[in-house]
């Protein structure tokens, strides 16, 4: 039975953040050369991520069979991205403003070091909200896949999917060639994910060795702020969801646990993507409606990091003593409902969206981000593990909207008590029946 549960992928994720905290403590030296180990998981990760979505999206796209399909669940799906995560960001701002994490830091902005900060405070100054909607456009189609931009994967693959959706029977050449690439593509990234568990070990290890215990800990308040109210919207928001398409959130939960503990330990929902493409579809979504939904929900989905923006925004005004006014208050909420949408699901560009929130507001003083750059990897694996569920909760809700979800295939999954193995990939006639 032990060798059974040692097996167990969440397991070895969990043994990798519980070591590497031991590490990160009584071995910094080595904590921090291990950082290499997070980052080429990140990067292979990354570089799987682009053709995933591209097969996925115009798989599902030429699934749906018309554009006025196509456009109804985009518009579903725009219209739930846009309530939930403002309902996040909405959230974020009440539970900072009970119990003001930052009252009593009184750190002056004009001393703080930022040369930690500095890179991501000059990529938001590049950022502008004409920029943002021409940077969805790409300058080339392979310089999208080479950058690993996932708005504009996403672009090409709709634009694509649209293209070969209106060739009708012409397509089929295309589409089980296709097929063929997404199931090669899955079968590499099965192989990368099995170093989830050293990836969780060397990024805990690298926070720990490089801001120590004491750092971590005297921001404690504001980690206990952002996890718990990212609990209680996964609990209440996201449950009763689940609950009124007659899904049970505890039995979800179980069914993601594995994707759940890699995301914790590496910080980014990216890590888990192509994963959970194949639990949706397992649970009972359509093929069509998963490779449409969920893609698009890691771009503009992502209630953790919504929460994240409006709790930091201002915490780092209450640490600095930064008076604001209730309607500027109010305004870091809009400005964050802008700039969330830049928040892409990789690692660090939450915190770019932060600079780009204070920057835009220019009250708070974007300095400040030094005062949290110590925790933003544990800030990182609360988001990341939010907008994961999130979007697993999006896709089995827009599926259930449109009529195109198994319930009988559900209960069948969720009431199993060991993980469910990833489906192999089906064709794309067999995903129409």
């Amino acid at each position: 039975m032990q060798k059974t549960i040692f097996r167990l992928l969440y397991v070895q994720v969990l043994l990798g953040i519980v070591l590497g905290i031991v590490v990160g403590s009584l071995f910094p030296t080595f904590g921090l050369q291990v950082k290499i180990v997070a980052d080429g998981f990140i990067k292979l990760i990354r570089m799987m991520v682009a053709p995933i979505i591209f097969t996925s999206v115009v798989l599902g796209l030429a699934g749906l069979g018309n554009l006025k399909r196509v456009g109804r669940i985009g518009l579903k799906s725009f219209i739930y991205f846009e309530v939930m995560t403002t309902l996040a960001l909405i959230l974020g701002f009440l539970v900072v403003k009970a119990f003001h994490p930052g009252a009593g830091v009184n750190a002056d902005a004009s001393k703080l070091d930022t040369r930690d900060v500095a890179g991501y405070i000059t990529k938001a100054h590049d950022q502008t909200v004409s920029g943002f909607f021409l940077n969805i456009i790409p300058k080339t189609m392979a310089g999208a896949f080479a950058d690993g931009e996932i708005i504009q994967v996403l672009f090409i693959s709709v634009f694509f999917g649209f293209a070969l959706a209106s060739l009708g029977e012409a397509n089929k050449p295309v589409i089980h060639t296709l097929e063929q690439v997404n199931n090669a593509l899955m079968k590499m990234i099965a192989i990368i994910i099995r170093f989830a568990p050293l990836a969780a070990f060397a990024s805990i290890a690298f926070t720990i060795s490089r801001f120590g215990l004491p750092v971590i800990i005297s921001l404690g308040k504001l980690l206990a702020c952002a996890y718990l109210t990212s609990i209680a919207f996964i609990i209440v928001a996201l449950g009763l969801l689940l609950k009124a398409n007659g899904i049970s959130l505890w039995k979800f939960l179980r069914y993601i646990r594995e994707e759940i503990f890699i995301v914790l330990g590496t910080g980014s929902s990216e890590s888990v993507f192509p994963r959970m493409l194949g639990k949706m579809e397992s649970l009972g979504c359509s093929k069509p409606v998963v490779g449409l939904v969920l893609p698009a929900g890691y771009s503009f989905n992502l209630d953790g990091s919504s929460i994240y923006l409006t709790i930091a925004a201002l915490y780092i005004a209450q640490a600095t003593n930064t008076h604001l006014t209730f309607w500027q208050e109010l305004a870091v909420v809009a400005v964050a409902i802008v700039t969330s949408k830049g928040a892409a699901a990789v690692l660090g560009s939450a915190f770019i969206a932060l600079a780009a929130t204070l920057s835009a507001m220019g009250t708070i003083p974007v300095e400040g981000m030094a005062l949290i750059i110590g925790v933003d990897q544990l800030l990182a694996s609360a988001r990341a593990s939010t907008n994961l569920i999130g979007n697993g909760t999006a896709t089995i809700v827009i599926a259930r909207w449109e009529k195109e979800f198994d319930d009988r295939k559900a209960v069948e999954v969720l009431s199993r008590a060991t993980p469910v193995p990833l489906p192999a990939q089906t064709s794309q006639a067999e995903a129409l029946k």
